[in-house]
């Protein structure tokens, strides 16, 4: 089963029609978030780079929200009503709803993918804690792995089986989010790492919580956690080459830029507590032109991966939306003796519906 084709999918950005300070106010906010997103967006085609702008200007401003709440203030009341009236073709007037409703319009972008970012954000908003490392794939899920939906249901049509690769990517660069910003998280009394973790390596949470300090214990979990991203990173790999081709590098630089935080993070010794890992903008570069030149080496994976079960409703949604609208499929960037399997199977399928089809209609 495929996504359907979008009549907006090989728009210009010039097509999207945004206001050029509205534009010009959304690249701001990413600029002053995500260094990384910026990075890796420039490599993206002009017809989703504005969406992709557009959507994270959303993101940063709904997640700000909800973190400066001041108390008696209900920001998730007031971001599911800002949704609402986006998805009613009547934004708020706000230079990102304008922006996200024109995505919205022309994407035909399913609404269960913000609702669950939406999610995410009452998790933090209810300080949440998470026992196991399933717990944390589901609050992952919700954060980031909807964004990766977003953005591969913005580049066109894909397969199922892509759009779980995308939400494991989006889960695996939370972990690392995770992993890098332990001492922030713990100043503002909040505390990410799985604590059946934290207490098999003689860690009590609360305790740690209370007065955080570095330790070889620590280390230990944050190895670990590490350790998990680098596998989703790993298993997400080959859905960057069912991505259209104009796409692949800009997601292979930002899925390289993410893994590499951390990299870094293990060669300064795993201690995110006293300070925050940063890759420097030269091995950023290095990593960007890498990516240009590895995404074309890049091959589906012969035998596709069980997806993280945390991340199934988001999949499952897509492809109820899908059907609703149609669908059409892209031929991945498939190595030869895949795309000779892959016509026989067509081939093989179609002569069986046609076989079936003369059978019924012999049929007294």
């Amino acid at each position: 089963m495929s996504l359907p084709e979008h009549p907006s999918s090989t728009l210009g950005a010039a097509e999207l029609d945004f206001d050029s300070q509205d534009l010009q106010a959304c690249v701001a906010m990413m600029q002053g978030g995500s260094k990384t997103f910026f990075a890796a967006s420039r490599l993206l085609p002009p017809r989703v780079r504005t969406a992709a702008i557009a959507l994270y200007a959303f993101c940063r401003v709904a997640d700000d929200l909800v973190d400066e709440a001041a108390e008696g203030d209900t920001p998730l009341q007031v971001l599911q009503e800002r949704l609402d009236a986006i998805y009613a073709g009547t934004p708020h007037d706000h230079v990102e709803d304008h922006a996200l409703s024109l995505v919205v319009q022309q994407h035909k972008l399913p609404r269960h993918l913000l609702d669950a970012l939406i999610e995410g954000f009452a998790w933090d908003a209810a300080g949440r804690s998470y026992d196991s490392i399933e717990d944390l794939h589901a609050y992952g899920a919700r954060v980031a792995g909807s964004v990766g939906a977003m953005m591969c249901w913005i580049m066109g049509p894909q397969s199922m089986d892509t759009l779980a690769r995308a939400c494991e990517l989006g889960v695996a660069m939370q972990l690392t989010n995770i992993a890098r910003d332990v001492g922030h998280d713990a100043s503002i009394g909040r505390l990410y790492l799985p604590r059946r973790w934290l207490l098999e390596a003689g860690v009590q949470p609360e305790d740690w919580l209370a007065q955080p300090r570095f330790t070889p214990a620590i280390a230990q979990v944050l190895a670990r956690l590490l350790d998990e991203a680098d596998r989703l990173y790993k298993q997400a790999h080959s859905g960057i080459a069912a991505l259209p081709p104009d796409c692949r590098a800009a997601i292979c630089a930002a899925s390289m830029i993410y893994a590499e935080i951390g990299h870094q993070l293990r060669r300064e010794g795993l201690d995110s507590v006293n300070k925050r890992t940063v890759v420097s903008t030269t091995r950023k570069l290095m990593l960007l032109a890498s990516a240009w030149t590895q995404v074309h080496w890049i091959r589906v994976a012969d035998r596709s991966p069980a997806p993280l079960q945390a991340i199934t409703g988001l999949v499952q949604g897509c492809q109820a939306a899908a059907q609703q609208t149609g669908h059409k499929a892209y031929f991945p960037n498939r190595a030869m003796p895949q795309r000779v399997a892959w016509m026989l199977d067509l081939f093989e399928r179609r002569e069986t519906e046609r076989l079936d089809r003369n059978a019924l209609r012999q049929t007294p």
